[in-house]
């Protein structure tokens, strides 16, 4: 049963109904899916999502298909890790890390966005899937398209990082690398899917693509006990992601399954692509778009489309932003595997690198429960960290040469 009772724009209310299409023909704000809360608080119930699947679809009744999931079984669900030893570094009394650097099929959140979107895409019979990627919804769209027998075009900036270009090509869809930024890229997608019946996830599938990004702001609430947390650190591309945890909570808290949530979000971005970052901080109301410069490619959207959202979901959230450079995203991705044993690619060292900072700013307290937002693998980055690592120590086969290169050294 769906509880969809079609799509309406986020700006004038207008409604539309179920089909592939995701902008306002009256006032050209984006659309969303528009929801039968009234029949949804009484079906579904914390006994009820807790009997089903581990994965996002334990909350199909809250996500935007019609029939049963066909995509994506096993994405979601990922692990809630207390991570007392980071906590202990940072000075702070309770920190989680979600982590959805492992777990997922392609090992990052768009696995969530895309069980979503094809799912859809196939219940609106499209037989070609398609997207605009930095990244790791290439690996996503390339891996699930290819389980769902779907033909896949995947477009990416062709300075990609080699590891997530290897990531797409496995699953043999069509790769094109194009010469220009990710905004460059969504623009020639858009141009495309005005011409070609294709369902591009984060085009003309975007309204149901998105809605995945809630099943990390419920999963946060249920493995927390059914709560939410003081404070949640998301790092920022599109916006979308952090956008939709505060929906997620908003949700739940409307269904009556949390009590009213006072999370404060806050979000991260990279210096050389902090858009939304510098619209919160500077207290502006106008997003300034900016040509991306950063190893944190995953988030290089020097113009997002949910950078207005994201700054309102901030805002009433009554939490707030920062910038990290470089330096400190590596430091960010070293702090979180050497204290907790979690590998994260730069747009997770963003989001450590982020916290250190408001927590040192008091702008994040030390005695309310923080949960980090991580959101792919630092297998997909190794190059941007490898010249910051230490050097491995190398001997010869001889307990001498163990005793005086390694044991003097450490």
């Amino acid at each position: 049963m769906s509880f969809v009772k079609g799509l309406k724009c986020r700006e004038c209310g207008r409604t539309y109904p179920i089909e592939a299409i995701y902008v306002c023909e009256f006032c050209f704000a984006s659309l969303e899916v528009d929801y039968d809360y009234d029949a949804l608080k009484k079906a579904v119930t914390r006994s009820q999502i807790e009997s089903g699947p581990k994965s996002i679809w334990r909350y199909r009744a809250l996500l935007p298909i019609d029939g049963e999931p066909t995509v994506g079984l096993h994405s979601g669900f990922t692990p809630f890790v207390r991570a007392d030893r980071l906590a202990k570094t940072l000075g702070v009394r309770e920190l989680y890390v979600k982590d959805d650097s492992v777990c997922h099929p392609t090992w990052s959140f768009k696995d969530r966005v895309v069980a979503v979107a094809l799912s859809k895409a196939k219940e609106l019979g499209f037989d070609t899937v398609a997207c605009a990627s930095t990244g790791n919804l290439a690996n996503s769209v390339a891996a699930h398209g290819a389980r769902s027998g779907l033909k896949r075009y995947i477009f990416i900036p062709s300075d990609l990082e080699r590891a997530k270009i290897l990531g797409t090509l496995v699953y043999a869809p069509i790769l094109i690398m194009v010469r220009g930024t990710y905004d460059e890229v969504n623009r020639l997608c858009g141009e495309i899917a005005a011409r070609h019946r294709w369902a591009f996830v984060n085009v003309n599938i975007r309204p149901y693509y998105a809605e995945g990004s809630k099943t990390v702001g419920f999963e946060i609430a249920e493995q927390l006990g059914w709560r939410t947390p003081g404070h949640v650190v998301c790092c920022a591309a599109s916006g979308s992601l952090l956008t939709k945890i505060w929906k997620g909570f908003k949700e739940f808290e409307k269904l009556g399954l949390i009590e009213k949530t006072k999370t404060k979000i806050h979000c991260a971005q990279p210096q050389g692509c902090s858009p939304i970052s510098e619209m919160i901080l500077s207290g502006s109301d106008v997003l300034k778009p900016v040509k991306p410069k950063t190893i944190a490619k995953s988030l290089a959207i020097g113009n997002p489309a949910d950078g207005y959202y994201a700054r309102d979901a901030v805002k009433e959230s009554g939490g707030t932003a920062e910038i990290a450079s470089d330096d400190e995203i590596r430091e960010g991705i070293q702090l979180l595997a050497r204290t907790e044993g979690i590998f994260t690619e730069t747009a997770g060292g963003v989001t450590v690198a982020v916290a250190k900072k408001l927590i040192e700013q008091g702008k994040i307290s030390k005695n309310e429960s923080i949960v980090l937002a991580i959101t792919g693998n630092g297998l997909k980055t190794q190059d941007a960290i490898e010249s910051s690592l230490a050097a491995p120590l190398v001997i010869d086969p001889h307990l001498s040469s163990f005793e005086d290169k390694v044991l003097t050294a450490t």
